[in-house]
């Protein structure tokens, strides 16, 4: 019989060593998702969400898991919906008979889903989250359960927020580095147009823009076509 405490133990400290460098944002949806689905007794599948005020993104361990979450967000109903708004974790001992969301429960049920657990995901005040788990047999999720769920989701909620930071941060220092390529070439041409020209940087900076705007190209696309041709590489 696995040692439970044990395995607990082993499963907060893979999460604490989530390698970010080494993944994808989803990647650590999946290996989160993953470590749950492996550590809560009864559970079948588990699910990662994390929502914002526009988008929501799931990821799952399986595809019916995948399916009953897509349908909560898109809806705005359901166990995992509930206990990303909430407090309190939402826990579902029979979806056949859960008076709460009749259509999610219905869904649930045709999936062969009986049991679910809802955590929520303490991240910031942008994003809300859930892990949830599902499983085939009524009643899975009960006291001791539901704590090691909770315990869970305060780790797993500081992966993603670092997770969701450093996907952000990549991001911005991408943007920043194209931003200096495209304002290099930029200056690069308009040198170019004030040594042909005889003009100022400001003229030079009007000539490129008008150029962009008869052309309907963009002026980085415009600054490198002239870069190209003064270096004898005609685009």
């Amino acid at each position: 019989m696995t040692d439970q405490p044990a395995e607990s133990l082993r499963t907060f400290a893979e999460i604490g060593q989530i390698r970010f460098s080494e993944t994808d944002l989803n990647g650590v949806f999946e290996r989160v998702a993953e470590l749950t689905r492996r550590s809560l007794p009864g559970a079948d599948a588990a699910a990662v969400t994390i929502i914002s005020e526009f988008v929501s993104h799931t990821v799952a361990t399986g595809a019916h898991a995948q399916r009953l979450e897509e349908w909560q967000h898109e809806r705005r109903e359901g166990p995992s919906v509930d206990a990303a708004a909430g407090d309190l974790p939402v826990v579902v001992a029979d979806a056949a008979a859960d008076p709460r969301w009749v259509d999610w429960a219905a869904c649930a049920a045709a999936a062969g889903v009986r049991a679910a657990l809802s955590v929520g995901l303490p991240m910031h005040d942008s994003i809300s989250g859930a892990l949830t788990v599902y499983s085939e047999t009524p009643s899975a999720f009960e006291g001791e359960s539901v704590a090691l769920a909770q315990r869970l989701a305060g780790y797993a909620a500081v992966a993603l927020a670092n997770a969701h930071l450093y996907d952000t941060t990549v991001s911005l220092v991408e943007h920043l580095r194209r931003a200096m390529e495209h304002r290099a070439v930029i200056e690069q041409a308009k040198g170019i147009i004030m040594g042909e020209r005889r003009c100022t940087a400001d003229e030079a900076f009007a000539i490129l823009t008008r150029i962009s705007q008869d052309s309907n190209r963009k002026l980085r696309d415009v600054a490198s076509a002239l870069v190209a041709k003064a270096a004898g590489h005609d685009e």
